[in-house]
């Protein structure tokens, strides 16, 4: 999840930072203004055709404001506040790449701080996930030695009562034959004593005499 957010939080400021190029180089201005071309200074003239005398120059990406079009000239106002005539070809309607260039560089600035942010968001949390990782297994180990320390303890623990069964099973056989042998050997004394018994002499009771 957390992987996630951050590539969704990249991508983001990514795309925010080709909009804002995007934004920079394809949105055309309103109004009236317009930039003379990136590729060189330009000539300009008093008039709407190459007839007309060059009275100067305008310089590669300088803003003027567009008063009027007449064929291939347009005629606009620069910094000076001189009204001149120059190629339309020589203007586009989009800022010309050096006033672009810092507002671009700022922005690329900006989305770069926030993405080394992001970055070192993303840094501690994974660093945070590796400690918490790295924890967890160190419990599990713990709780696995334990598991095979009472493994072996219960399986010592199996071997004693089997032991003692053993032990105890004998010894109950043991008590069961002595108690065979004296039974046995009561009843054999009874046995022998109720064959003598009747062989024994009687004696003869002596009679009373009167005198």
């Amino acid at each position: 999840m957390q992987i996630a957010q951050f590539c969704h939080r990249y991508r983001a400021v990514a795309a925010g930072v080709l909009v804002s190029v995007w934004c920079v180089n394809g949105v055309a201005q309103s109004g009236n203004e317009a930039w003379v071309t990136d590729e060189l200074s330009t000539y300009v003239r008093s008039g709407p055709t190459d007839g007309y005398r060059i009275v100067g120059t305008l310089n590669a990406g300088e803003q003027v404001e567009v008063l009027e079009t007449s064929g291939n000239y347009t005629r606009v106002r620069g910094d000076g506040g001189d009204a001149v005539w120059i190629l339309s070809d020589e203007l586009q309607e989009t800022p010309s790449a050096t006033e672009q260039l810092p507002e671009l560089e700022s922005r690329v600035a900006a989305l770069t701080d926030e993405l080394d942010g992001i970055n070192e968001e993303w840094e501690q949390r994974v660093a945070t996930m590796r400690d918490t990782l790295e924890a967890r297994q160190q419990r599990i180990d713990e709780l696995e030695t334990r598991n095979d320390q009472l493994s072996r303890h219960v399986d010592e623990s199996s071997e004693r009562v089997r032991a003692l069964q053993a032990r105890l099973d004998t010894q109950e056989e043991d008590l069961l034959l002595r108690y065979f042998m004296y039974g046995g050997g009561v009843a054999g004394a009874g046995l022998i004593v109720g064959l003598i018994v009747p062989h024994l002499p009687r004696r003869r009771k002596k009679r009373d005499r009167w005198f």
